[in-house]
């Protein structure tokens, strides 16, 4: 019995979390002695998923499933679990896969666990560590259900080289009309920068920047460190940053390895959004900011002080070590 594991790509390209469910998937199968088999749609270079222990990839070729559609998705892999005789199935929990996981469970009457964050403590039964209270506790879940669909938080398990060699199948799911009721018209995709979904850090700012005509520190800052740029619901609510820079519980969940929130308070959904992010550093001249007792490290100033001079610390830091 193989552990069958989603692996997310868009325009042919894995994601960065399609790596790290892969490695998650062969965790699991080395604990239940049995091997990973990894389904992809339309990938480009399936064969890599053997360098995080997928011994087998099932390729979709399928020109009608290059966009995300959950019910097709949901029913593609339905039938590769059953043909591959999976009762355990690794999918992320990033948007698009925690709208596909309910669906999948509903098709195969599985249990769904998402936002888990460590390998399962027990396989018989399976036992999985999961992220409660908006990140701000833990639950130790046991899936009864005879197939087990986890959902692996982002940046939580890590990638994991293994450096095996996998075969690749195409794979032909029959699907219908039915799986394609819902249709994407169009999908506007941000190019030449680092997606808040795949970064390992974000630099964040809020209405402490006191304008849009201030973002380009918060720029720079995002340039020199390889990070993505967010922002606070306010600050997309009143038009200075586009609403797919909003991160919080209302917005895009965060969980990078650094959160740098500049000139943001942090309202309770806010910080409930980005608890997740391993390490989280708050710049603001406000001292009772309640940012500051969610953060790891904290600087009290002026951002327009203390953001430049980092800039030029992080520039300096660098050209040191070129």
């Amino acid at each position: 019995m193989s552990v069958l594991v989603y692996t997310e790509s868009y325009n042919g390209k894995f994601k960065k979390n399609a790596f790290e469910v892969a490695s998650y998937a062969h965790a699991v199968a080395q604990k239940m002695g049995s091997s990973a088999t990894a389904i992809c749609f339309n990938a480009e270079d399936p064969a890599s998923l053997g360098n995080n222990g997928v011994t087998k990839v099932l390729n979709v070729e399928n020109d009608n499933l290059k966009t995300f559609n959950a019910k097709a998705y949901a029913n593609s892999i339905a039938q590769a679990a059953k043909a591959e005789g999976a009762k355990v199935i690794i999918i992320s929990s990033s948007a698009d896969s925690k709208y596909l996981g309910g669906v999948l469970a509903a098709k195969l009457n599985a249990g769904y666990v998402p936002n888990v964050v460590a390998a399962p403590e027990n396989t018989a039964p399976i036992v999985v560590k999961r992220t409660a209270f908006s990140n701000k506790g833990f639950a130790h879940t046991e899936i009864t259900a005879e197939t087990a669909i986890i959902g692996v938080s982002n940046n939580a398990f890590g990638i994991i080289e293994i450096k095996a060699s996998a075969s690749v199948e195409s794979f032909a799911p029959t699907l219908g009309d039915a799986d394609f009721s819902v249709k994407s018209i169009e999908v506007d995709k941000v190019v030449g920068k680092v997606t808040i979904a795949d970064a390992d850090i974000v630099v964040s700012g809020g209405r402490g920047l006191k304008g849009p005509e201030n973002w380009g520190m918060i720029e720079e800052l995002a340039e020199v460190l390889g990070a993505a740029t967010a922002c606070s619901k306010p600050v997309s609510d009143m038009g200075w940053r586009p609403h797919s820079e909003h991160v919080g519980q209302t917005g895009k969940p965060v969980a990078s390895n650094l959160y740098i929130a500049i000139g943001i308070s942090g309202a309770i959904q806010h910080l409930a959004g980005v608890n997740a992010s391993k390490t989280k550093v708050v710049i603001n001249n406000d001292p009772e900011a309640p940012f500051f007792k969610a953060a790891d490290y904290g600087i009290v100033g002026d951002a327009f002080e203390v953001v430049p001079k980092l800039i030029e610390k992080l520039k300096e830091f660098k050209a040191q070590n070129a």
